[in-house]
């Protein structure tokens, strides 16, 4: 069965801010294969947005090359956008969503076309929410070595714990260390 993957990077204290990461050549190799290797990309409408920004990039390359590997990945995963202000999009390969996440996210680990691909979970808001519904499979946290000070937390909203087992650890040169994990069950 497809895994629901919440991927996010963060800085050290906790804040998810793009502008607060440190874009290196190894950090943009990892995602572009992140995306490359899932099956779709759920965003909410905010970080859809903020993504938009590599739509130009595809057309008009900026001659790095591990910046425009992660353009043409992100230009071409399908995306879900969840959103209750948009009334359409015109990315090609984005849609927006028609049900609520817990629907959306039920029918996409159940369908039947066999690729096995995983389920990308890409913006904070729709993390917690999955979170909340116990959805999230596993979780690729980012943390990059900077601290904001302040921004939007990562997990705003939770307000139970949840017990999480470390599978993997990897480190990237800058400082940057991504953190696998999984949920634990826990019994009733």
């Amino acid at each position: 069965m497809k895994k629901v993957i919440a991927a996010m990077n963060m800085t050290l204290d906790g804040f998810c801010d793009h502008t607060a990461g440190i874009p290196d050549e190894a950090i943009h190799r990892h995602y572009a294969q992140l995306l490359d290797d899932a099956g779709v990309a759920l965003y909410g409408r905010i970080t859809y947005q903020l993504m938009e920004y590599w739509r130009p990039i595809v057309k008009h390359p900026t001659g790095d090359p591990f910046t425009d590997e992660f353009a043409v990945a992100i230009d071409r995963i399908p995306k879900i956008v969840f959103s209750r202000t948009l009334k359409s999009v015109d990315w090609e390969t984005a849609s927006l969503a028609d049900r609520e996440p817990e629907a959306v996210v039920s029918a996409l680990k159940q369908s039947g076309n066999g690729d096995g691909r995983d389920i990308l979970v890409c913006s904070p808001g729709l993390i917690v929410a999955l979170t909340q519904l116990h959805l999230i499979d596993e979780y690729q946290i980012c943390i990059h070595p900077v601290v904001a000070g302040s921004g939007l937390p990562l997990f705003k909203n939770i307000h139970e714990k949840i017990m999480l087992r470390l599978l993997k650890t990897k480190t990237f040169d800058f400082g940057g260390v991504i953190l696998y994990y999984e949920p634990v069950a826990t019994r009733g």
